[in-house]
């Protein structure tokens, strides 16, 4: 399995909202097993600069390749590039 995560940062924080609402067309693409989209809870002390984080499981790398070849996948890009300051993502193999 593998594990796709995403932190976001807003240029404008008043847009936190809409950037949250482009990442949701990803919830319509159908390769992934698992897909949470939330605002930082800001709880831990050091991780201010993160405003939204996206979580996906999917079973493999073939399933995170597809998920990004989806048409809704340019289209949440499309809406929250112009929006965003910082975008960090990282894949990791999950054990099972």
């Amino acid at each position: 399995m593998i594990r796709h995560i995403v932190f976001f940062s807003a240029t404008d924080k008043a847009d936190i909202g809409r950037i949250i609402e482009g990442l949701n067309t990803l919830k319509d693409i159908p390769h992934f097993l698992r897909l949470e989209i939330k605002p930082n809870t800001r709880s831990d002390q050091l991780s201010g600069e993160v405003d939204v984080v996206v979580y996906g499981e999917f079973a493999d790398q073939t399933a995170l390749e597809a998920y990004k070849a989806h048409p809704l996948y340019q289209k949440s890009i499309s809406l929250v590039r112009p929006l965003r300051e910082l975008r960090v993502a990282a894949d990791t193999e999950a054990d099972t």
